[in-house]
């Protein structure tokens, strides 16, 4: 069964769409550039209205202790998402924390796959991930995508996780391609860059189901 994971959540309607709709994870954001951003008083509002019905991560930007300590304990994060973080650097973060760690590897072609490797045992879940375009000011959340057959005979080295582009019209198919355990989706539920929209939110976890 695949479950979803509902990233950007800002607002207490949209964050209690997702935990109404069945999203098993749901994503709070601590990177200033993005309109997506939370602050730590945002972040504790939000977890204090939740029920333990989904699992709080925390998404990053190679962040470091300071910004992940503050941060986990506004949001009373479950897990920790971290983007542009190395393999070693992020062992070391999952270690000090002892918080399940997604690790987050851009793919754009084949090739680009062969730095996941390097997060076994360093990582507990590798987040598969569009490449943005160059120079890009945000490492996700632009609704790109990646060509889903590159996984096709690909050996996962550890859980894992889809993301890139998804939203209620493709996500079915993306579920049916690459038999995703979970899937993450933030730009292709908002009605504007960091407006969440309640029904495509219903809609997105609705098609998620078989």
């Amino acid at each position: 069964m695949t479950t979803a994971k509902i990233c950007g959540l800002s607002t207490p309607d949209t964050l209690a769409a997702a935990v109404r709709g069945g999203a098993s994870h749901v994503g709070f954001v601590f990177f200033p550039p993005s309109p997506r951003h939370l602050g730590f008083d945002q972040a504790a509002a939000l977890a204090g209205q939740m029920s333990q019905a989904a699992a709080r991560v925390g998404v990053f930007v190679d962040p470091d202790d300071t910004l992940l300590d503050q941060a986990i304990a506004a949001g009373r994060l479950d897990a920790l998402q971290l983007h542009k973080t190395g393999p070693e650097r992020t062992a070391a973060i999952r270690a000090r924390t002892g918080l399940e760690t997604w690790a987050a590897v851009a793919i754009k072609t084949r090739a680009d796959l062969d730095a996941v490797r390097a997060f076994a045992g360093a990582a507990d879940r590798i987040l598969y991930d569009a490449k943005t375009p160059p120079g890009a000011a945000l490492p996700g959340g632009m609704g790109v995508r990646f060509d889903w057959g590159l996984l096709d005979g690909y050996r996962h080295p550890l859980p894992w996780a889809l993301s890139g582009g998804l939203d209620p019209t493709n996500v079915a198919e993306a579920i049916r391609r690459t038999h995703a355990p979970i899937v993450d989706v933030s730009s292709g539920v908002e009605s504007a860059p960091g407006v969440k929209d309640v029904d495509k939110i219903a809609a997105f976890l609705q098609a998620t189901r078989p």
